[in-house]
């Protein structure tokens, strides 16, 4: 069974950083992944990240300022937030799923439907 627990949400003010900790059984396998989700709306990929080989993906909004990371010792998953803005606010969720073959090269989905989750941290920008 898959085990993810996120910690290090919390209220920033815009142009602030956070670092928020994933603790993730399994973490030298398959994609890790951050999605974010806002009341009303789904819930959508920030960054993914193949567990062998290193291959990450982030997405338009946060490219540049977010970085996705672990730590194999801790069997941790971490994301970097700099330059937060009030449009960061959401609850964040590590998660954990398989790759799979894309034109014969393996990949990580952006869909929400292949992974597994954690409960999320909320994370707080205010302007």
């Amino acid at each position: 069974q898959v085990q993810l627990q996120e910690s290090g949400g919390g209220s920033v003010q815009a142009g602030g950083s956070l670092k928020l900790s994933c603790a993730v059984s399994g973490i030298n396998e398959g994609c890790l992944a951050w999605f974010r989700q806002t009341p009303g709306n789904e819930r959508e990929v920030v960054a993914t990240l193949m567990a062998v080989g290193g291959f990450s993906y982030y997405a338009d909004s946060v490219k540049g300022r977010f970085t996705i990371s672990k730590d194999n010792a801790q069997n941790t998953l971490y994301l970097q937030m700099n330059g937060l803005t009030p449009e960061d606010t959401a609850m964040y969720y590590c998660a954990k799923g398989t790759r799979f073959l894309r034109q014969g090269t393996w990949t990580c989905s952006n869909t929400r439907e292949v992974y597994y989750m954690g409960h999320g941290t909320q994370v707080t920008v205010s302007s």
